[in-house]
């Protein structure tokens, strides 16, 4: 059994100790906006906050995630006020197909945490997820400007 604090809630869930974070929060705890994209922590798409870190989550083991915090997209938005991230998604245009943008969104906002005005090099270095659509331009542009909000 594992404790996990999820976006503020806890829950227990029935898994071995070895089952990854990414299907607990979608399987066990019905969180399905972490997405699945390639299962080996390279893509992004399943990003999720560990005590404020970004994190791939499905190469996280649920017993290292347990007594930590951990927020998903649906928790990043606070007091029903769209996260800044969130809103220069929308503002700027950035999904296509949607699919791995949960995940850039968690990755762009722990940057912004750790770097409130980052340089197009700090956005390269640390936003490494993948987008098969390609709206990297427009990432880049929303990410400067939820920096300038």
């Amino acid at each position: 059994m594992a404790n996990l604090t999820i976006n503020g809630k806890t829950f227990d869930v029935d898994v071995e100790p070895d089952t990854p974070l990414l299907w607990v929060i979608r399987e066990n705890v019905g969180l399905t906006g972490t997405k699945y994209g390639c299962g080996i922590a390279q893509c992004g798409a399943c990003t999720v906050h560990i005590d404020g870190d970004a994190v791939r989550s499905c190469g996280v083991q649920v017993s290292d995630a347990a007594g930590k915090q951990i927020t998903t997209i649906e928790g990043l938005a606070t007091s029903g006020a769209l996260h800044k991230v969130q809103q220069a998604w929308i503002d700027n245009d950035v999904p296509q197909c949607g699919y791995c943008q949960s995940g850039m969104i968690m990755a762009v906002a722990a940057l912004l945490k750790e770097k409130p005005n980052p340089t197009d090099s700090d956005i390269d270095d640390a936003i490494t997820n993948i987008c098969r659509c390609g709206t990297f331009q427009q990432v880049r542009e929303a990410i400067h400007a939820a920096a300038n909000t």
